[in-house]
């Protein structure tokens, strides 16, 4: 039986290699076409041995289509036959605990084995839209909170509330009211030490957001491991960490791709989001000195280049964060850039061509 959690190394990656997807909107491009890249892309990374894809919730941003994962999901399980699929992640303060066990039960009841629960306590986009989300201007993510939605989360996914409780009589369907099956593992996200520390307490795997959080990596990994108590879930920690990198076949080029992702950041950061602009366009900008300054720093953080200048950089992030797992990110304006950049990176660490397994049988 494979492993729920841990991946498996296949060619010469120094540990397993995954997808993480925003669903990238370009300027000239529309939602379709980036959700039919991110269906390119699953299933680029299911032939080439990436162990998972997973789509992240946003809100309220053009250049990023991933507003709904649980949707996105499904459609991508109609697409793969045996490729890893989840949420990195869904975040839990925005949804009813229910609701989510409701949506990922309905996942894994669609793609068995293969759905992962990651959960996030930010929500995911600016103050007012997480209001108009959670209908109160109230934002529950502190220390209380967030553990008492996530056990809340995890008594509806194995329908075990104790006699008494209010919702002893509630069952998130499909799930194990209807007979015992597996359900999606759960995994904490976070960019700072408080999703660290909870996982490794809990003995939950753990993915950390170095891609727009480098500095807090080392330090939340390190917390990570040390408060890490075994559980029936893992023996030991597991954190994989998720990592902006972009291959293009010359360097120049690799640059010219990363720059419109660093532009579409820097709008974002100054309130002024919008679709991800073109190269031609990024090239173009007039950056103030402080722009520069920023986007020279968040440049600085995405590993990019040839393939074999990408394989070095993720080698050496790995190397230095001791990472279990590496999950890439690559952003960009183009779909095709992005589709050729996994491929790169999957030839630069020789994985090898899969055949797809065979589709589920109908009940």
């Amino acid at each position: 039986m494979r492993d729920a959690i841990r991946g498996e190394v296949r060619g010469t990656a120094p540990v397993p290699l995954s997808v993480l997807d925003l669903v990238t909107v370009g300027s000239g491009r529309t939602a379709s076409q980036a959700l039919a890249t991110s269906v390119g892309i699953s299933r680029l990374a299911e032939r080439r041995g990436y162990h998972r894809h997973w789509v992240a919730e946003h809100h309220s941003m053009p250049g990023v289509a991933s507003s709904s994962p649980a949707v996105i999901l499904a459609h991508l399980a109609a697409h793969t036959s045996r490729i890893r699929l989840g949420s990195g992640g869904v975040m839990l303060p925005n949804h009813a605990p229910l609701v989510i066990a409701e949506q990922f039960g309905t996942l894994e009841a669609l793609a068995p084995g293969r759905v992962d629960l990651g959960l996030g306590r930010a929500p995911g986009t600016d103050g007012a839209t997480a209001a108009a989300l959670r209908r109160t201007e109230t934002l529950d993510e502190g220390a209380d909170e967030f553990p008492q939605q996530l056990a809340e989360l995890t008594r509806f996914l194995d329908d075990d509330f104790p006699d008494g409780h209010p919702y002893a009589r509630i069952h998130a369907v499909p799930g194990p009211v209807q007979g015992p099956k597996g359900r999606p593992p759960i995994w904490l996200l976070g960019s700072s030490g408080f999703s660290a520390r909870l996982a490794g307490l809990l003995g939950l795997p753990f993915a950390f957001a170095h891609h727009f959080s480098a500095r807090n990596t080392v330090p939340a990994l390190d917390l990570y491991r040390e408060s890490f108590r075994p559980s029936a879930v893992l023996d030991a920690p597991y954190a994989l960490i998720g990592v902006a990198a972009l291959a293009a076949d010359e360097a120049k080029e690799a640059r010219r791709q990363v720059l419109t992702g660093a532009l579409s950041m820097l709008r974002l950061r100054t309130g002024r989001p919008g679709l991800v602009p073109t190269p031609e366009e990024a090239e173009a900008y007039a950056f103030s000195p402080a722009e520069r300054e920023f986007v020279d720093g968040w440049l600085a953080n995405i590993v990019h280049g040839t393939p074999d200048e990408v394989r070095e950089g993720l080698d050496g992030l790995q190397k230095r964060t001791g990472a279990d797992e590496l999950m890439i990110t690559a952003n960009a304006h183009s779909g095709e850039a992005r589709l050729r950049s996994y491929e790169l990176i999957a030839d630069a660490y020789e994985l090898p061509e899969l055949a797809p397994e065979a589709p589920a049988e109908l009940g």
